[in-house]
């Protein structure tokens, strides 16, 4: 063999042995992305499912992984915010080469990302409601029951525990709010309540006296308020600075969030609550052994952290491994379509029952009412 060619080939064989590393290597790792709300509004809850997946994620690794693959984690910083989501998300498929998303709560993130996702063929585990395109629902799955139990859990307390007939809309203008918002107009009738009051307000409001005010005029003697961070507190305080006779009923919510408003309004306080905010309190069940699976890994880590967010991380990472398990491949499409036949699914909020015409999972409302009484969350019987 001349120089030439045993240089050529030595070359050639390089190349091939550099390649078919990479490629074992590839194939030895599923990369799963996360376009979270880090900073921002939606900081308490998306850190939480941050948190949550990565717990999830040792828990996997430790058994092996997905396939033989061990899982790593992307996550990127959305801010809270549509347009760093759709770089975060192209950055993550293009760059990263993320195979699956488990991504946050930032609704309009997603929706804004979706086009991104689809064309790229990655399904994505969300802790946000679906997008609003039928072809991007497609790719898109949810652990958030519909928006719509959360309101129906308030009002039906209204209507067996209360004198109270009519009551003002509070909420701030994220997809989640406004679905919730919906769901309260359609549905208030029914529990024989009148909304007398819808008010908006922006995520970094520091009063909400004058919408809280008109709706009290109008003669709402409770606030259906809807809406993640400060703003609870911001309310809570406006509310008996007024020196007003109203209660205040949340949505769902990180507890290190909800401790100062009780301490503000006390019995005038109640927010939705997850079955593993409430877990000392449940009934032994398929559910609450789920919840424990998470709970032990971690309490071990966060101690008595809120488990809410951090439960559904726990969940899509589950339902990932799930899926691909069954599918027996990594391959986006393949998992989509497996995440599709994923029912019966036990998780730490429900059982998820997805289909090829439901991605939403959750369809029984698992939901609770509580209030803190003593420092101490308590469900409202």
């Amino acid at each position: 063999m001349s120089q030439f060619r045993w240089v050529s080939a030595l070359l050639i064989g390089g190349v091939a042995a550099m390649t078919g590393a990479l490629t074992a290597q590839a194939q030895g790792v599923y990369k799963v992305g996360m376009s979270a709300g880090l900073t921002g509004y939606a900081a308490t809850v998306d850190r939480a499912w941050r948190d949550g997946v990565e717990v999830a994620i040792a828990a996997i690794n430790a058994k092996g992984g997905i396939n033989g693959r061990k899982v790593e984690l992307v996550v990127e910083d959305n801010r809270s915010e549509p347009q760093e989501a759709v770089t975060a998300y192209r950055k993550m498929i293009s760059s990263d080469k993320a195979q699956v998303f488990a991504s946050g709560c930032v609704s309009a993130g997603n929706f804004a990302a979706a086009p991104l996702v689809v064309r790229a063929e990655t399904p994505m585990v969300l802790c946000s409601i679906l997008p609003q395109q039928p072809d991007h629902v497609k790719w898109a799955f949810t652990t958030i029951p519909p928006p719509r139990f959360e309101v129906e859990t308030r009002l039906e307390y209204i209507q067996k525990k209360t004198q109270i007939k009519k009551i003002g809309v509070l909420h701030d203008p994220s997809p989640y709010a406004n679905a919730q918002k919906a769901a309260a107009e359609k549905e208030a009738k029914d529990y024989g309540l009148e909304i007398v009051g819808v008010e908006q307000y922006k995520t970094d409001d520091a009063d909400l006296s004058v919408q809280i005010q008109k709706m009290y005029a109008a003669g709402a003697r409770a606030i259906i308020k809807i809406g993640l961070g400060g703003t609870t507190l911001t309310a809570a305080k406006n509310i008996k600075q007024l020196g007003l006779d109203m209660i205040m009923l949340t949505s769902l919510e990180d507890i290190a969030v909800f401790r100062p408003v009780a301490e503000v309004l006390g019995d005038k306080f109640f927010f939705v609550a997850s079955p593993a905010q409430v877990y000392d309190g449940l009934t032994d069940s398929p559910l609450k052994t789920e919840i424990g699976k998470f709970l032990t890994p971690w309490r071990a880590k966060y101690q008595d952290r809120d488990p809410n967010w951090a439960g559904r991380g726990w969940d899509a990472m589950m339902l990932i491994a799930a899926a691909a398990e069954k599918a027996k491949s990594v391959d986006g499409p393949k998992v989509r379509d497996t995440l599709e036949t994923m029912d019966n699914f036990q998780g730490t909020t429900g059982i998820y029952h997805f289909s090829a015409t439901n991605h939403q999972g959750i369809t029984e409302n698992p939901l609770l009412l509580a209030t803190i009484v003593g420092g101490q969350v308590k469900v409202v019987k």
